[in-house]
């Protein structure tokens, strides 16, 4: 997998407004926020995508949706969330390591795009 804008984030080469930190993820803030809350929450393993996902990667991924409700929470975002995980030109997925948005502080409408 090519080095990625995340992957510098995570080896503190480019800033970023970090949120939240751990052995497994880090999650930062979205530098185009498309809600009032846009924190994107990224694996430091370097997964590209949903499609890329092993069997192996079961525990990592029950970590970070626990992560997501836990900034959700730390982020007061009572009203409601989304998340949205993009896969693929088609999907959205504008950069090739697994990235979960959660966006907030507004209604969201429906369908999203």
């Amino acid at each position: 997998m090519a080095e990625t804008v995340f992957q510098k984030i995570i080896d503190r080469e480019i800033p970023a407004d970090i949120v939240y930190e751990d052995d497994l993820c880090l999650a930062f803030r979205d530098v185009t926020p498309q809600a009032p809350t846009h924190v994107l929450l990224i694996p430091k393993k370097p997964i590209e995508s949903i499609d890329q996902i092993a069997d192996e990667d079961a525990e990592l991924l029950g970590h970070l949706w626990i992560t997501i409700r836990k900034l959700a929470n730390e982020l007061n975002l009572d009203a409601g969330y989304r998340v949205v995980v993009n896969c693929g030109k088609d999907g959205g997925q504008t950069v090739d390591h697994l990235h979960f948005h959660l966006l907030g502080g507004r209604a969201m409408a429906w369908p999203p795009g």
